[in-house]
Parts: C-alpha cells; sequence; structure tokens
C-alpha cells in the first residue's frame, strides 16, 4: 500500500524538508465554556501552534458507566478525578453546537481547527470542514471508527499509544486502504504527569517505524514536561508534534495538570525551531559562517628562514602555524615540498604557495 510523503494541512505541508507542525491540543481544557475555548484558541496562537484541536465526544458514545463501575477503583490519571469516570467524561463533553464559533475564532487566528472524533455521528459533523482527522490511541483497533475516518479522504493523524507494532500495523493498513494521506504518532498514554514516564516515552520507535514504513510522516503525540521528548522526537524524525494546551495547569479537569501553557508553549516552539535549523541537511562542508575561522584557526605551510631563489626546500626550513592565508599550502603537502626549490626569494615566516614551487605541487 502506498503513502504520501507530503501531505498538506490548511496552509501547511507536512513533510520531512518543512519545519514541525504543532497541535495545540485543547481538548477539555474548555470546562465547558465557550468564551474559554475561544481564548484558548486566541492564546495557542499566541505560543506559535499551527493547528488547535479539539475533541468532539459524548459520555454515551466513549465509555461504559456500567463498566468502569464494574471495573472499581479508577487507575492512572482517572483516580484523582472527583468524581465517576462517566461523569468527567459527561461533564467536559464540548457542546456541538459551538463547532462553527469555534472553526471561525481559528480561522481568524490563521490556525488549522483539527479535532478528533470520538464517534461516526461526530466524523459526518466536522466532515465538511476538517482540513483533518486525528484518531485517539484508544481507537487504534476500532477498524470500523478508522475506515470512517479515512474514507473522507483527509490527512489522518494515528495516535499509537498503548499499542504493540502489530496493532500499529493493522491499523495503518486500514488507514492506507482508503487513504495514502497518513501521519502516525508515537505515543505514551500515561496521562499522570510523572517524572517516571520519561522511561517508557520510547523515542527509538519512530525509528522503528521509519524502518517499517520508509518515508511514512511520523508525529509525537506527548504528555511528558519539558521539551525533552519534542526534541529528541524532532531529531528522530517526527514532523507533527501534539501537546496539550491549558492557561493554567492549577485549574480543576482531567487535562490541565500535564497540559502545557503559553508560556511553555511558546519555548518549546522556540527551541525546536533552533534545534531544526541546527539538524541542517546532513551534507559536510566548510559553512558560510565557517570561512573566516577556517583562515584563523587552520595552519599553512611557512618558511622558517629567508631564502634565496633557486634554493632547495629541507624539512629543516618548514613549518605549520596559523593563519592559512589564502591559496597557500596545506600541511598535508608538508612532505612533498622537500627538495623542491623556489622561484623567487622569501623571508622567514612567508606563507608558500604554489606559485612559489619550481614545479607544480
Amino acid at each position: 500500500m502506498s503513502y504520501n510523503t507530503k501531505i498538506q494541512i490548511g496552509s501547511r505541508s507536512i513533510a520531512h524538508d518543512q519545519p514541525t507542525y504543532f497541535i495545540a491540543d485543547i481538548a477539555s481544557n474548555h470546562d465547558g465554556d465557550l468564551a474559554r475555548a475561544r481564548e484558548l484558541i486566541w492564546q495557542s496562537r499566541g505560543a506559535g501552534a499551527d493547528a488547535v484541536k479539539f475533541q468532539h465526544f459524548r459520555a454515551s458514545e466513549i465509555v461504559s458507566d456500567h463498566g468502569f463501575r464494574q471495573l472499581g477503583a479508577a487507575v492512572g490519571h482517572q483516580a484523582a478525578w472527583p468524581k465517576s469516570v462517566f461523569d468527567t467524561y459527561r461533564k467536559y463533553e464540548l457542546n456541538r453546537e459551538w463547532t462553527d464559533e469555534l472553526m471561525a475564532t481559528a480561522r481568524e487566528a490563521h490556525l488549522d481547527f483539527l479535532t478528533t472524533p470520538y464517534d461516526l455521528d461526530a466524523v459526518a459533523l466536522v466532515a465538511p470542514w476538517a482540513p483533518a482527522f486525528k484518531i485517539g490511541s484508544g481507537d487504534i483497533d476500532w477498524p470500523l471508527l478508522i475506515r470512517r475516518v479515512s474514507a473522507e479522504h483527509k490527512p489522518v493523524l494515528l495516535a499509537a499509544g498503548a499499542a504493540d507494532l502489530d496493532d500499529v500495523a493493522r491499523a495503518v493498513e486500514t488507514v492506507l486502504a482508503e487513504n495514502p494521506d497518513l501521519i502516525l504518532l508515537q505515543c505514551n498514554t500515561n496521562y499522570t504527569g510523572s517524572l517516571e514516564n520519561f522511561r517508557f516515552v520510547n523515542l527509538r520507535v519512530l525509528q522503528t517505524f521509519a524502518k517499517r514504513w520508509p518515508g511514512l510522516l511520523l508525529g509525537l503525540s506527548d504528555h511528558t514536561p519539558g521539551h525533552a521528548t519534542v526534541l529528541g522526537a524532532v531529531t528522530l524524525g517526527a514532523r507533527v508534534i501534539e501537546k496539550h494546551f491549558t492557561d493554567d495547569n492549577a485549574r480543576t479537569g482531567p487535562d490541565h495538570a500535564f497540559a502545557m501553557t503559553q508560556s511553555s508553549w511558546s519555548e518549546m516552539v522556540q527551541r525546536t525551531r533552533e534545534l531544526e535549523q541546527a539538524l541542517g541537511d546532513g551534507v559536510k562542508r566548510v559553512e558560510e559562517n565557517e570561512h573566516e575561522t577556517a583562515v584563523v584557526q587552520r595552519r599553512c605551510v611557512r618558511l622558517t628562514r629567508n631564502m634565496p631563489a633557486g634554493e632547495q626546500l629541507s624539512s629543516a626550513d618548514l613549518t605549520c602555524l596559523r593563519p592559512a592565508e589564502p591559496g597557500s599550502l596545506s600541511p598535508r603537502h608538508l612532505d612533498e615540498l622537500v627538495s623542491r626549490s623556489l622561484v623567487r626569494a622569501m623571508v622567514g615566516g612567508e606563507a608558500i604557495r604554489p606559485e612559489d614551487l619550481a614545479s607544480s605541487c
């Protein structure tokens, strides 16, 4: 199955030779307030995001109240939720009547407006305007949703958290059977924010993906603090980064604690742009800003004493010292100069050039 190595999302091209595409995942951090959701869009713009993302879910379509009650005590980050899993999801549902206004706000802010649809009705709702779809890690083994999303023939961002390579391969094949515009995101779905989670991010999975699907566009959906994982992922080839976004980590809500704020988001983007410049193109050369230092730091062959024209050079007459004057002979030619004759008189310390010798070097 083929896949595209350059994908258009809104006005941005996602490709291996393009800058990283940043998605601010506002998710449920709107806290049920439309004005707050709109403000977070504008803050995302100020932080340097390329896109904002929400989540279209209904509690009754994503979780079973009976199932979680039967499961017993909540686990992971859900253990800190003051209400039941079902009630928490219901409280933080995105009001679907906001969709048009949020999309308009994103357009006004010059951001792409993305979402993760968690039910088939949500796919139908956002399909007319969404420039791309995100499929969350929890749905990587739900082929019906993956096929439905992929059939819209818009770019698909597939998160691969809490999955093994077989799970990922099945989902990738499901997408590609319908749609060649796939971006595969490495992800670790432990949202507790614990520093111990760095041990489980496993960025080298990006290399595994690149080997399995050469040229496939890759990314990272991340929930760790700081910038280490993002910078590492970009170094390993990620071209899409998704991080949760809030304005206050102390707010009550399921996603605030591990989200990034405008200041930390801005710093992440800035550090990434610096890294992208530093990574370069892989061609080893004397860089434009090194031409002067190549003169003052390198050595060239110089005379140790005054010598008349016609005299033969001995090893004692030669030394290698900075600077390497333009056109002078490199120390790599030192042994070749012994027994050669000068065509002109030269003074001690003078740099030797090919034209100073009786025959070419």
